[in-house]
């Protein structure tokens, strides 16, 4: 979906959403929601139980399932698994940060990182696995590493028989989930939160990892 249209969605869920809380409030009057904002979880529930996010029905409900979303990286791999049902809020079934020493040599880390992951395939019923695609590196050194890192988690999903496996570069992450390409990470964390209904703040890799998650689902046309 391209950007203008999402952002068309959120201006107008966000008003429809802001207005109604307003309405249900005694003595309150209407407030402006600038189009962008990002709202705490209870900004978007009314007197009548939770509303739904401001993107359902135009991209949440297309999916069904379990997703892991994968953020590589060689030190701090983020994985986060997301249940998707339609009609339904997505829910964070488990995340965790694959954290590896710098003392620890390369075949080490890419070794945690398989294990994770297989991990996280063996315990769940995961219908699909999506990762944030490597798009800019400082350095040739840094390509490989992450290269590495990637081919880690990518062999895992394969060898649990997920032969499928997703690829999202970070512009579409953000623009799936938070609206605008360049987002900044915090603005796609809060968003995540928000989404996903979480009162607490999810480490930063997580919150990718779950963003990866997100976009498959939202932007799933099978």
């Amino acid at each position: 979906m391209a950007t203008k249209n999402v952002r068309q969605l959120w201006a107008a869920k966000l008003a429809a959403g802001a207005g109604a809380a307003a309405a249900g409030r005694a003595g309150g009057g209407s407030r402006k929601v600038p189009v962008g904002t990002v709202l705490p979880v209870g900004a978007l529930r009314g007197s009548a139980g939770p509303a739904p996010h401001p993107l359902a029905g135009a991209m949440r409900v297309s999916f069904s399932g379990q997703v892991l979303g994968i953020d590589p990286s060689l030190r701090g791999t983020g994985l986060a698994l997301v249940e998707f049902n339609p009609g339904r809020d997505p829910v964070l079934l488990s995340c965790r940060t694959v954290t590896v020493p710098p003392k620890k040599s390369m075949a080490f880390a890419l070794g945690e990182i398989s294990t994770a992951v297989t991990a996280f395939l063996r315990d769940f019923q995961v219908r699909h696995v999506a990762l944030e695609q490597t798009i800019y590196v400082q350095n040739f050194q840094t390509a490989q590493i992450l290269g590495a890192a990637r081919g880690a988690a990518i062999a895992a999903a394969a060898l649990q028989g997920h032969t499928e496996i997703w690829e999202y570069a970070p512009l579409r992450v953000k623009q799936a989930v938070v609206g605008a390409g360049r987002a900044s990470k915090e603005q796609m964390a809060r968003t995540v939160m928000a989404l996903l209904g979480h009162g607490r703040m999810l480490a930063s890799d997580e919150a990718d990892a779950a963003g990866v998650a997100l976009c498959h689902a939202f932007t799933w046309r099978g």
